[in-house]
């Protein structure tokens, strides 16, 4: 979840003596080394309408793991680049022919913008603004299989943008567009958007209308639930997940393409929208994992005071979590407006209580309280192997100031961390950014190089997306970071 973006979270236990010390150095307590040769997977399955896991969608892939097939940089120094785009670069994806598509929304008149980036130098190639909407259509998008960026423009047209080079030259078009009609109703916006393993693209508004769409025959099929969807939405085989403002939903598709809802689970909202977080409710947007196949359970964290719980369901299950668990309880206070990493039997949450955004969504209620400081830290919880419950393995005290990303390639957990003055002035102005890289067994911080100062380097807790030769694409509040090995 990011600059008047939703974007729009992870888990620990205790060490022996010596072992806790060089951990307590390194920033963290309760950590556990009861499983140092901890490995994590499985992926989910590859969805065949999108581009590769890891790559496709913000989250990495359409159940919205968090994870990437890919490397990263690594721990070793680090070279990085920026590209200024005078914009926030929430989505960013990596077509099979290597090139990164970022959707961005402008800082001045929040216009979403598309833009190609060369993958050997990060320069802007081409750019196409779409019609203006909800902030949040600027911020959900993902690449289909053809490396053409699906996104919902101000208009309520579902389109399909490519590139192509002429010469020397190269552009964006839109090679498809959909209405979506009636189906959103005036003065809505949708929010949500991912395919489904039959093509078709299930969206959801912020108005609480839940639907789908068939490309080809322009059919739209939907209902409506009458709660807010303020996060994006995932898809495994026969399966959709939405988090509303009041409820995770699990559903699937009638023959027609009308949603059908299999289950609904109310959560603990909390008294108020937290510092912090951009609505008022789960911050969430709801991951697939598992160890047998990737899709076994699915996790939002709720919005319960003083701490949010982690809530893991049985995906062919029903409305009854099999934990709920609260985290980061090392702080007073806790919440987080980001999507948890979840893969194989862990769930890794960041909190962001406090995270001071530089905008809120039109409409977001009051804060209580109105601010608070931003004490950062990550957390895991892993589901026991008998699936009946969960506990905390590690809690970690890095400040991470973007959404994390887990490798399963080289085992490491990326992100940005943020050190100095982290009130909303600081963030702006004299907060300083470091690519930070974990270690997602004991949540020791493996690395840290030093990225820049001020808001052209802030991530707005956007997540980074790995390109398969381990350059990593970092949006920020002005453009896009590209971090590589030296």
């Amino acid at each position: 979840m990011p600059f008047s973006l939703p974007a729009g979270g992870r888990r620990l236990a205790v060490l022996a003596s010596a072992l806790a010390v060089a951990l307590s150095a390194a920033g963290l307590t309760g950590a556990s080394a009861a499983d140092p040769a901890a490995s994590f997977g499985p992926p989910p399955p590859q969805n065949p309408v999108t581009a590769a896991n890891g790559a496709a969608t913000m989250h990495g892939d359409s159940a919205s793991s968090g994870t990437t097939p890919y490397p990263g940089p690594g721990t070793a120094a680090v070279t990085y680049s920026r590209t200024a785009l005078a914009s926030a670069c929430p989505t960013v994806v990596v077509g099979s022919d290597g090139y990164v598509v970022a959707l961005c929304t402008t800082i001045f008149g929040q216009t979403p913008t598309v833009h190609l980036l060369d993958p050997a130098t990060g320069a802007d190639l081409a750019s196409l603004a779409l019609p203006k909407g909800s902030l949040f259509g600027g911020v959900y998008a993902y690449l289909d299989h053809a490396d053409r960026l699906v996104v919902v423009d101000g208009d309520n047209d579902l389109v399909r943008i490519g590139h192509q080079r002429t010469g020397s030259s190269w552009t964006l078009r839109i090679d498809q567009r959909t209405p979506l009609g009636n189906a959103v109703p005036a003065g809505d916006n949708i929010v949500g958007l991912t395919p489904a393993w039959d093509g078709r693209v299930w969206f959801a508004t912020s108005g609480g209308v839940i639907g789908t769409v068939d490309t080809g025959t322009g059919a739209v099929r939907s209902i409506s639930t009458g709660e807010g969807v303020q996060n994006s939405i995932s898809t495994v085989p026969g399966r959709t997940a939405v988090a509303t403002d009041h409820a995770l939903y699990l559903l699937s598709a009638a023959p027609d393409g009308t949603p059908v809802v299999d289950w609904r689970a109310p959560y603990d909202r909390g008294p108020a929208r937290k510092p912090g977080q951009l609505s008022w409710g789960t911050g969430t947007t709801p991951s697939f994992f598992g160890p047998g196949n990737g899709t076994e359970y699915v996790t939002i964290v709720d919005n319960a005071a003083p701490h949010g719980n982690l809530l893991v369901y049985r995906a062919a299950g029903g409305p009854e979590p099999i934990c709920r668990v609260p985290v980061l309880t090392q702080y007073a206070r806790s919440g987080t407006e980001d999507a948890v990493i979840a893969s194989g039997r862990s769930v890794f949450v960041t909190n962001t209580y406090g995270y001071p955004y530089p905008a809120l969504p039109e409409g977001a209620p009051a804060s209580e309280p109105s601010s608070a400081n931003f004490d950062g830290g990550l957390s895991r919880i892993d589901v026991n192997a008998q699936g009946t419950g969960c506990e905390v393995v590690w809690n970690s005290k890095v400040k991470s100031a973007a959404l994390p990303r887990l490798s399963l390639a080289d085992g490491k957990i990326y992100t940005v961390s943020v050190t100095g003055p982290t009130g909303s002035a600081g963030l702006n102005t004299f907060a300083q950014y470091h690519h930070a890289v974990l270690d997602p067994a004991t949540g020791a911080q493996l690395g840290s190089s030093y990225l820049g100062i001020g808001l052209v380097y802030n991530p707005l807790q956007m997540r980074g997306t790995a390109a398969p030769d381990g350059t990593l694409y970092q949006g920020t509040e002005t453009g896009v970071v590209r971090i590589s090995k030296r």
